[in-house]
């Protein structure tokens, strides 16, 4: 017996089977896998006007009309010409029947509608859905007068874009950068230029050359500011993270661009600037810290986080905060393994001090505290650490990542724990900033053969930066092992760099070795009195009244 023969004869026996409409379905579904535009114009014809067994549906519609804005993208005229006329004739069936289109139908129509060039249809058929519209159903529109050289029309799309709660990605942020270039509209290249930073890491190759074609051009050169104040402007920077000031263009003349590299101690190495670790600001700061004693609050029933809350406004001046947990049981998971005091935790807090010369705030559960007092040898040293203030216990029945992590936030300081941070706790937080924020705060470590390493921060981040000089600095994508031999492009003003390098902050002067005290200066620095600068030089100090004993 012909095994195959019968396999066949049995599939066809089952097509044979099966109902107009599930036939439709099933030839349709082929046209969509293969983007079949001849063979599905054919199908759709093929459905009789009147009595029909097929019922088209929303997912007939949109099938045909998927297949359709891709064919668009054809070399061949014919064959787009033949897309935007079928799909707007499906498009039309579809609304004659009185099937309500979705977003994704309105998204793909929107595309056939720039595809002709029609720009005003496809804003118009995206602002149809109303909240319900997504960057990929505005994105025809913003583009299509992107391309057509309609640059105000483009910010009109965008800004509605931005009503919505809409973010940009690098392609819709690289074509408004471009129409504008071309357009000569140096406010609004800065505008998009700023919004490029805050949405991307490091740019394409076809966002560097069309940054490189507007610092060369002319009208790059007569756009401005003279800087009369660099203290103010480096005050602005600090409040905003420390990478930008968004000032506008500062500096006079003539810009000069070189493809460069940033060695790892983080300087240019065509024109020396010194980039940053850059932070969130100090709106998303405080933000952040709020949303974490919410979430507290919301969760911590059998503890008062809000006491937590005014022992860390009244104890403020710690510049790095300790999982006591995390380093206690590092890596000692083992028979013989336990909570590790003066090999582990211990070395860590007097790593911290040897740097700054300022003690760490150690977080722990307080059930943890009280176990660890009953053994003789940890006795001693805990006892300093409560006498010094630097123990702080969290309540029975707490979670103790949400006190590090607020006390951390708030006090703009480093935190030392090799936790990811990545579990349901902190998605809660959302990841707007929160990866920012890990970058420049995050120090992890590690035990090789019982000597402690400390991962500090990096020393600059890879990101568009803008100085207070108006030069500016943008990483561009690629694949490299060596971050030191990544592509940036170095952007500055003609002969003002040298005039202003000695109206520089001293801080961008220090060695790497002041790397930890310079943070702490800088972010003291913003919103702070100088009481709260006050070094802990070892000496015993009193808690403070309104914290909970340990």
């Amino acid at each position: 017996m012909n095994t195959s023969n019968t396999a066949t004869n049995v599939r066809n026996k089952k097509r044979k089977n099966l109902t107009p409409e599930i036939q439709f379905r099933l030839n349709l579904d082929h046209c969509s896998k293969s983007k079949d535009l001849s063979t599905a114009i054919s199908l759709f014809d093929s459905v009789p006007t009147t009595g029909s067994e097929i019922h088209l549906t929303h997912h007939h519609y949109n099938s045909l009309l998927y297949i359709c804005s891709n064919s668009v993208n054809s070399d061949h005229p014919s064959t787009k010409s033949s897309a935007i006329e079928f799909g707007f004739r499906v498009y039309h069936h579809m609304i004659a029947n009185h099937v309500s289109p979705s977003e994704a139908t309105v998204t793909a129509v929107a595309r056939l509608a720039a595809a002709k060039a029609d720009g005003d249809a496809a804003f118009e058929l995206a602002r149809s859905v109303g909240n319900q519209g997504k960057l990929r159903t505005y994105a025809p529109a913003l583009l299509c007068f992107c391309r057509n050289g309609m640059a105000d029309k483009a910010s009109e799309v965008e800004e509605h874009m931005g009503s919505l709660g809409l973010r940009l990605e690098e392609p819709e942020l690289s074509a408004l950068l471009k129409v504008n270039v071309e357009k000569g509209k140096g406010d609004k290249v800065y505008e998009y230029l700023h919004k490029l930073r805050a949405s991307v890491r490091e740019v394409n190759e076809s966002t560097a050359n069309i940054l490189e074609s507007w610092f060369c051009g002319e009208v790059a050169s007569d756009v401005g500011l003279e800087i009369q104040n660099v203290d103010h402007v480096n005050q602005v920077k600090l409040r905003n993270g420390d990478g930008w000031h968004g000032l506008g263009w500062l500096g006079k003349g003539k810009w000069v661009v070189h493809r460069s590299n940033v060695a790892s101690d983080g300087r240019c190495c065509t024109c020396g600037e010194q980039l940053t670790c850059v932070d969130i600001d100090t709106t998303e700061t405080e933000r952040f810290a709020q949303s974490v004693a919410s979430l507290a609050m919301e969760r911590e029933v059998q503890s008062n986080f809000k006491e937590f809350q005014d022992w860390i406004e009244e104890c403020s001046d710690y510049e790095a905060i300790v999982d006591g947990a995390n380093v206690g049981l590092y890596q000692q998971n083992f028979a013989e393994g336990g909570f590790s005091i003066p090999q582990q935790l211990d070395a860590v807090v007097r790593e911290l001090y040897s740097r700054s010369k300022k003690w760490p705030l150690i977080i722990l559960h307080k059930k943890r505290i009280r176990q660890l007092l009953e053994k003789a040898s940890n006795r001693d040293l805990l006892q300093d650490w409560i006498d010094q203030g630097l123990l702080y216990g969290t309540p029975y029945g707490s979670n103790d990542d949400w006190y590090w992590l607020y006390a951390a936030v708030k006090l703009k300081c480093l935190l030392v724990t090799n936790d990811e941070m990545r579990d349901h706790t902190f998605e809660l937080l959302g990841n707007s900033f929160f990866l920012r924020w890990k970058e420049r705060h995050q120090v992890k470590y590690t035990f090789v053969k019982g000597n402690l390493k400390l991962l500090m921060p990096p020393t600059y981040s890879l990101v568009i930066q803008e100085s207070e000089k108006g030069s500016w600095h943008v990483p561009v994508a690629g694949e490299t092992i060596d971050e030191s031999l990544r592509t940036w492009l170095c952007i500055t003003r003609s002969g003002s760099c040298d005039a202003l390098a000695s109206s520089l902050n001293d801080d961008n002067q220090l060695s790497n070795s002041n790397k930890l005290e310079t943070l702490a200066n800088r972010n003291n620095s913003v919103g702070h009195s100088d009481d709260k600068l006050t070094s802990i030089t070892g000496k015993r100090k009193e808690r403070s009244s309104s914290s909970p004993e340990v």
